[in-house]
C-alpha cells in the first residue's frame, strides 16, 4: 500500500505543481474545479445519494456557485463570506465528531442531517480558499504553504505514529491515528512552515503570527481527515472511491485540505484586513 501511495503522490504532485505555478487563476481554478467535482460526485455515493439525476443537478449547482465566485471580483465580499462560512462548518464539525466519538454503535448509524448540503459546506470554502490564495500577490507560493503544512503533517504523523504511536486520538473514528503522531507530524509542520517563510517569496511574517496560523491549520487539517473517517465509517467504507491507487478516490486525497486550506485562508484575509 505504502508503494502505490508514493508511486501515485510522485504523479499527482508534478500536476498539482504544474496547475499552481503554470496556469493564470482562472485556469487553476477551473482544474480545481474539476477535482473538487469528482470528489463532490463521490460524497453523494458515500452519503447514499444513488440517483444519476440528483447526482448530477448536485453537481450542477456546485457548477453555478463555483462559477459565481469565480467571476467575482478577487477583493470582493464572496470570497470571505464563504470562508467564514467555511470555518462556522468546520467548527461544527468538530462538535459532530465529539458527539460521534462518545455515542453508541446504533446512535453513530443515524444519517447525517441535510447530508448533500454538507458536501457542499466540505467542498466549496476550500476550493474558494485556493483561488482567492492563487489570486494574491505570490499566490502560487501563497496557495503552496497550506498545503505543504497539510502534507508535512501528514507525513510527520505516519512516521511518527508508527515509531512512537502509543495512545489513541479517535478510536471510534480513525483507529489508526494517535496522539503521538499528531504531535510529530505538527512539529514537522513547524519546521516546514519556518523554511518556507525563510524560502518562499512570500510576505514576510512574524513567528508570533506564523506558529498560530501554523497550528490552526494543522489542527483543522485533522478536523477535516477525521470528518471524512466518520462519514465512511457510518456507511462502512474504507475509501471514498478507486480512482487514486493507494489513495482510494479524490475525497481521500483532500480530506484534509478541504479544512486546512479554508482556515489558513481566512487567516490570512483577516490578518490583511486588520493590517497585522
Amino acid at each position: 500500500m505504502l508503494r502505490w501511495r508514493v508511486l501515485t503522490a510522485l504523479v499527482l504532485l508534478p500536476l498539482a505543481l504544474a496547475a499552481i505555478f503554470l496556469l493564470p487563476t482562472w485556469g487553476f481554478a477551473m482544474a480545481a474545479g474539476a477535482a473538487f467535482l469528482v470528489g463532490a460526485w463521490e460524497w453523494t455515493r458515500l452519503v447514499g445519494c444513488d440517483r444519476p439525476a440528483t447526482r448530477w443537478a448536485y453537481l450542477g449547482g456546485l457548477v453555478f456557485i463555483m462559477g459565481v465566485i469565480g467571476g467575482a471580483p478577487a477583493d470582493g465580499p464572496w470570497s470571505p463570506l464563504l470562508l467564514l462560512l467555511g470555518l462556522l462548518w468546520w467548527l461544527v464539525a468538530l462538535v459532530q465528531l465529539k458527539h460521534y466519538a462518545s455515542a453508541t454503535e446504533e446512535q453513530r448509524g443515524a444519517a447525517t442531517p441535510a447530508p448533500l448540503l454538507t458536501g457542499a459546506l466540505v467542498l466549496l470554502p476550500s476550493w474558494c480558499g485556493m483561488v482567492w490564495l492563487h489570486a494574491q500577490p505570490a499566490g502560487p507560493w501563497l496557495l503552496l504553504f497550506p498545503l505543504v503544512l497539510t502534507w508535512a503533517a501528514d507525513v510527520g504523523a505516519y512516521f511518527a505514529g508508527r515509531a512512537l504511536g502509543r495512545r489513541k486520538l479517535a478510536p471510534g473514528i480513525s483507529p489508526g491515528k494517535t496522539w503521538e503522531g499528531a504531535i510529530g507530524g505538527l512539529l514537522l509542520a513547524v519546521v516546514a512552515a519556518l523554511v518556507m517563510e525563510t524560502l518562499f517569496p512570500v510576505p514576510p511574517m512574524s513567528v508570533v503570527l506564523l506558529i498560530p496560523i501554523v497550528l490552526l491549520t494543522v489542527v483543522f487539517s485533522v478536523v477535516g481527515d477525521l470528518y471524512e473517517s466518520m462519514v465512511k465509517r457510518r456507511v462502512g467504507v474504507k475509501d471514498s472511491g478507486t480512482l487514486l491507487p493507494g489513495h482510494g478516490g479524490v475525497l481521500d486525497r483532500i480530506d484534509s485540505l478541504t479544512a486546512s486550506v479554508t482556515i489558513f485562508a481566512l487567516l490570512l484575509y483577516l490578518i490583511g484586513m486588520m493590517g497585522l
